[in-house]
């Protein structure tokens, strides 16, 4: 595969344009929004310079995209799809008709969507629905590696296979899942967490800060190297997960009681708004996903020097 077309370039859609583009692809963008070519390609050249420091693969470059404002234009030569458009039903439907009557009945067409059905997806695309999945990457897509594909009910398998081929071939880490659901798989580990994390700052536990320091000081550092249960497995010593499921399963599970549901009522959402609004103090939020980003460009590049699972 050498050219994606890539639909919808907003936050998402231009960061897949610009890793696509440093993996040496050449790329055809869409969006109908009046400024989004001026704004996509300034877009590539702010993601740039940290991609040229993980390394560009032979002949990538920002000259080889293309704009234009036609979807049906973009997508009819192209050997791969990535949709980004809004998460709305209707409007997935109405692009991806489109969408369906433009691309080679055998080229993928994948959804970044982050929470629709797949099936829900393909019913805008009634001639080849077997070709509609979700592929949906993790923000910043141009450097976190994770995607999930998410085969909807008549996807074949054929297209599955294809999209995890051309994602690994594109330099990401992507993950099959077996069933659709609401929100795939690491939406609803995140939403899990939320949903405590919420609860705590709603009962007075903890502050918004602390919160985030408990976790991006604790158990966020492991898991970024390792998941969740190979973290557990080497908590457990030499007995792994077996051990630790014997000793530590009991008091687990009466956590699991413990753990509260929450409603986003509108003093909690005031509550939730503000606490960030004091953690960061006034910060710049440029400069701060700037430094977020060098320290993901330094933890991948460290992650690629050692064997990892």
């Amino acid at each position: 595969m050498r050219r994606v077309a890539v639909v919808s370039t907003g936050v998402i859609g231009a960061s897949w344009v610009a890793h696509f583009l440093a993996h040496g692809l050449d790329v055809t963008a869409t969006d109908p929004a009046d400024g989004a070519e001026e704004r996509l390609r300034a877009d590539v050249a702010a993601h740039w310079p940290l991609l040229e420091r993980l390394g560009l693969a032979d002949g990538a470059s920002p000259q080889r995209l293309r704009f234009t404002s036609d979807p049906a234009e973009a997508v009819a030569d192209a050997d791969f799809v990535q949709e980004n458009g809004p998460e709305r039903e209707e409007v997935k439907n109405a692009l991806f008709a489109v969408l369906d009557a433009a691309a080679r009945p055998d080229v993928v067409l994948a959804s970044s969507s982050s929470g629709l059905l797949p099936s829900t997806i393909a019913r805008g695309a009634p001639q080849h629905p077997q070709r509609v999945l979700v592929g949906h990457p993790f923000n910043p897509p141009h450097l976190i590696p994770l995607v999930e594909v998410v085969p909807g009910e008549k996807t074949s398998e054929a297209a599955v296979e294809q999209a995890m081929a051309f994602y690994t071939a594109a330099g990401k880490r992507p993950i099959r899942l077996r069933q659709e659901l609401p929100g795939h798989v690491a939406n609803r580990l995140q939403a899990a967490l939320w949903q405590e994390a919420f609860s705590l700052v709603e009962r007075g536990v903890a502050s918004v800060a602390d919160i985030d320091t408990a976790i991006s000081q604790g158990p966020g550092l492991r898991w970024a190297i390792l998941g969740p249960f190979l973290t557990k497995d080497l908590s457990g010593g030499p007995g792994g997960i077996a051990h630790d499921l014997e000793h530590l399963g009991p008091p687990t599970e009466r956590w699991w009681r413990d753990l509260r549901s929450v409603t986003l009522t509108p003093e909690l959402t005031a509550a939730l708004v503000a606490g960030v609004a004091e953690e960061l103090a006034g910060a710049d939020r440029a400069e701060l996903v700037a430094r977020r980003d060098t320290v993901l460009h330094a933890l991948l590049a460290a992650k690629s020097r050692v064997d990892l699972p």
